[in-house]
């Protein structure tokens, strides 16, 4: 292949010295290096104000592995994703510097030494307050990212976006699965007490008393059937009176979709939110003081004509969006 399609020059660089996207109209989308919206290296510049981190670990399911190749795959669906977003009337890529910053590279035998290596590298990333998204990976990495944003922030409201509650004790006696980050973050004081909630929750459960430990932990529910009644600008309303102003961290488990919209993850539940209300509640939490993100449980061995890569990598587009419109 021919260096040169990739060089600096390649790239639109706007007012600022931001270096954004490659430029469609020389090189096809198709072509060139596989980075988060084609936007360049976390080396490719001299500092950032956003960063895209991938996070490759899947050590912590308890049923389709696979969710290690998710970043891989987010990257690949996010080849289309164009310079402004009129949703929000904003172009993220001439507004703020924001990179790939590649991937962290998690210990997939020892999960504990994982956990430390993405609070680490994210604590990294995210110096002076700067957004971070992960492209996970399972949904074991968000207490570490949590952990991170607590060490800049202090506790933070969590709006969890997700077909399950993840507040689970342990898995055969494993306290670190992707069933259990939410219950270790509130037990080692990560979120601001009675300011979290789930929403997109759905389907069965082991036992009432799953509800019950949730409430105690501080958490509220916006049921997936909640959208058909009350709709997304609803939903908004109650997202943001329930974190108020306290800083803002969302985990996205992208099965908080329906199965029609996103096949390809390791535990789906029918019944949940179509691809078009999940983009428009995040679109309707711009004003929130959101600090950082995660995109988790694209595991794209189950996936079908990338539907669940582009849904993912639609939904990072929107988080990056809200960061860039709150720094213009």
């Amino acid at each position: 292949m021919d260096g040169a399609e990739n060089g600096p020059g390649q790239h639109h660089e706007h007012a600022g010295g931001i270096v954004g996207q490659v430029d469609a109209l020389q090189v096809p989308r198709y072509a060139g290096f596989s980075t988060f919206a084609r936007l360049p290296r976390i080396e490719d510049v001299a500092d950032h104000a956003v960063a895209v981190v991938g996070v490759p670990f899947d050590s912590g399911v308890t049923y389709r592995p696979g969710a290690r190749f998710g970043p891989g795959c987010i990257r690949e669906g996010s080849r289309l994703l164009r310079p402004y977003n009129p949703a929000l009337d904003v172009a993220p890529f001439r507004t703020v510097q924001v990179v790939d910053a590649g991937d962290i590279a998690a210990n997939p035998f020892d999960i504990e030494q994982a956990l430390a290596a993405v609070r680490t590298g994210v604590r990294r990333l995210a110096h002076g307050g700067r957004p971070v998204v992960a492209l996970g990976g399972d949904h074991t990495i968000a207490l570490p990212m949590l952990r991170a944003m607590a060490d800049l922030h202090g506790p933070v409201a969590l709006v969890h976006f997700d077909a399950h509650l993840d507040t689970w004790d342990t898995y055969f006696g494993a306290p670190y699965t992707h069933g259990t980050p939410f219950r270790r973050a509130a037990e080692e004081g990560l979120l601001v007490k009675d300011r979290s909630a789930h929403v997109g929750i759905r389907g069965s459960l082991y036992d009432p008393a799953d509800l019950d430990d949730d409430a105690r932990f501080g958490f509220t529910i916006v049921h997936a059937d909640a959208l058909e009644h009350a709709g997304v600008a609803e939903v908004v309303e109650r997202i943001a009176r329930r974190v108020g102003d306290a800083p803002v961290y969302v985990s996205i488990d992208i099965d908080v979709l329906d199965p029609a919209h996103a096949p390809g993850t390791g535990t789906p539940e029918a019944g949940g939110l179509t691809s078009r209300e999940l983009l428009g509640i995040l679109r309707g939490m711009r004003d929130l003081d959101v600090v950082g993100a995660d995109v988790v449980e694209v595991a794209p061995a189950y996936d079908h004509a990338e539907i669940t890569a582009v849904a993912a990598a639609n939904v990072v587009y929107e988080l990056v969006s809200i960061f860039a419109a709150g720094k213009r």
